[in-house]
């Protein structure tokens, strides 16, 4: 670690890879309901912008079981699909924000005087959509 930015933690990781076509399967038939379930508000306007709705859905879906996996040190009944938000950032970078029961849950994690980080990463390949989370936190300066 860089000098300067304190001690780190890695408090949980997760991972999860999801089926396209069974995400496809599941909009064909159930989308409002489905994307409703699963999907912040923002995250179902984002996705009314993509040409390949399935691969987006299946990326957010793989995230957020991969959040649960990361959090699982964490009390859970409270977390909800909506509590985890993936949207597009910076140069197409995945932004991973914690709301509700996650971000409760996370912070049961976290010590006293730390910052929480959160590290995401998607991707896509062979009918596949995979993501990796991990959750760490930051002591000291």
């Amino acid at each position: 670690m860089p000098a300067g930015l304190g001690q780190g933690v890695i408090l949980g990781i997760g991972h999860d890879i999801c089926s396209i076509t069974r995400i496809q399967n599941i909009l064909e038939t159930h989308a409002d309901r489905f994307l409703s379930r699963i999907c912040t508000e923002a995250e179902k306007a984002e996705a009314s912008t993509r040409a390949h709705l399935a691969t987006y859905v299946a990326g957010r879906f793989a995230a957020k079981e991969a959040v649960y996996k990361a959090l699982n040190a964490a009390d859970q009944t409270k977390m909800s699909w909506r509590n985890a938000e993936i949207l597009t950032g910076h140069k197409g970078m995945p932004v991973l924000s914690l709301n509700g029961g996650c971000h409760d849950g996370l912070m049961s994690l976290v010590a006293d005087g730390a910052t929480p980080h959160l590290h995401l990463s998607l991707s896509h390949d062979g009918g596949l959509a995979s993501a990796f989370v991990i959750v760490s936190s930051i002591t000291g300066k």
